[in-house]
């Protein structure tokens, strides 16, 4: 049948040697076991002459362009447009550094070239030569694995910690396939929450998201990918109170979520074939203006001894703005982001290269025409924070990341333009029940 929705899956390991770098809190982490083996799962969703390939890798970040790289290597292999390659990352902080960031170390360039890129490249393959003919279906539940972690302290000062006052997208989503005689293919769960159940521990580890993959996986039959959504400013919802742990709080936020992943799984009406729409554009961003020198130059006093974390950050950042002053740069006015947006019958995956906040991802839903669309956050790259305009104001980590991105920092409402933006592209979907 000309117009079949074809399906493949392919999984590899990427778990790195013990020793290296553990990537997401400082840069002198290093593991000292594994806990559970990092793997990339990549989905291939072909119809006619149109190719999409969902990838989601086990690591934190993966950095712009690195992405773009594999993103075009893997189109080259199994020779589909590159843009139609959407790579994810499950924004574990016990995996390696694939990202390269001032004040959290260098990227592992050994590990991306001999481990990574390969294998990824090798999942993708394998997805395209396992293709079949297949039917999807899709269902949403909510869940409550993650919660706000952006908490106010006695002094009003944002930590991070768990906050119920405000939002969180609670929607956990599975889309599966089963191919003609009923077989499963694969599956994939959405949620948007930090996978930091570990917190800061020296074991390699998928954190909770693991958990619940294996756990559907088993259920189902089929292997398992999971996407994480608007992750900004959600953290899992430990017993502790924190939004960090210790490497047994993995099995309890996993348990959690595996459950609520089952029960999507299960909630699922019919399984029918549906058609593959892709749109690609430009998104236009504004940026704004640049801090006064007088203020980069006080801030940079408070910070230019610092070369780690956030801090090391910051006084990168107020160098590079007294630079542009020194230099006199002219200033740049938006920033240019090549979106794709790939429909599948009545669900949208919607990419995002930020950490976006929860309240952008229940934007999209409420004025999207999709019953079921998801945001894919940590998506083909990696270009920092991106928090509501009502949260810029109270500050906190996530705004300081923010703020701190460029010499011209995007505006106060580019939560509200990319919406939009995002919006307008998928005008040019045909919505289908």
């Amino acid at each position: 049948m000309e117009d079949q929705l074809m399906v493949g899956v392919g999984i590899r390991d990427i778990t790195p040697e013990v020793g290296g770098q553990l990537f997401g809190y400082r840069p002198d982490v290093y593991s000292t076991s594994v806990n559970d083996p990092l793997t990339v799962t990549a989905i291939a969703l072909f119809q006619n002459n149109t190719k999409a390939v969902l990838i989601s890798a086990a690591v934190c970040i993966i950095n712009t362009a690195l992405s773009d790289r594999i993103r075009k290597t893997v189109a080259d292999e199994i020779d589909a447009d590159a843009r139609n390659i959407l790579l994810s990352a499950f924004h574990t902080h016990s995996g390696p550094n694939t990202c390269g960031m001032y004040g959290w170390g260098d990227i592992d360039r050994d590990y991306c070239e001999k481990i990574f890129i390969p294998a990824i490249v090798a999942a993708s393959v394998e997805a395209v030569q396992t293709l079949r003919p297949s039917r999807v279906g899709v269902a949403s539940v909510p869940s409550k694995a993650g919660i706000n972690r952006r908490e106010y302290d006695a002094d009003g000062n944002i930590t991070f910690g768990q906050n119920p006052r405000e939002p969180y997208d609670d929607n956990m989503t599975v889309v599966s396939f089963k191919d003609y005689n009923q077989k499963p293919v694969a599956s994939i769960v959405h949620y948007g929450a930090h996978c930091t159940a570990a917190g800061m521990n020296t074991e390699i580890s998928r954190d909770w998201a693991g958990l619940m993959i294996d756990r559907l996986s088993e259920e189902s039959g089929a292997p398992v990918m999971f996407i994480n959504g608007a992750e900004g400013d959600v953290g899992p919802r430990l017993s502790n109170g924190a939004t960090v742990g210790d490497i047994s709080y993995i099995y309890e936020i996993g348990g959690i979520a595996a459950a609520d992943a089952i029960r999507a799984y299960h909630s699922i009406k019919e399984y029918k074939n549906a058609s593959i729409q892709i749109v690609h554009g430009e998104i236009s961003l504004p940026l704004t203006d640049r801090i006064p020198l007088e203020t980069a130059e006080r801030k940079l006093s408070e910070y230019e001894n610092k070369d780690y974390n956030i801090y090391g950050r910051l006084a990168r950042y107020y160098k590079a703005v007294i630079d542009s002053y020194k230099q006199n740069l002219p200033p740049q006015t938006s920033m240019k982001l090549q979106q794709t947006i790939i429909a599948l019958g009545n669900i949208a995956f919607v990419p995002f290269p930020f950490e976006i906040f929860s309240e952008i991802s229940l934007r999209m839903r409420e004025h999207s025409r999709f019953a079921h669309t998801l945001c894919l956050g940590l998506t083909n790259g990696a270009r920092g924070y991106l928090p509501s305009q009502t949260q810029l104001h109270l500050g906190g980590y996530e705004v300081e990341f923010f703020k701190s991105e460029s010499i011209w920092p995007l505006s106060y409402n580019t939560d509200y333009n990319i919406v939009q933006e995002n919006l307008r592209l998928m005008e040019g979907l045909k919505c289908i029940e």
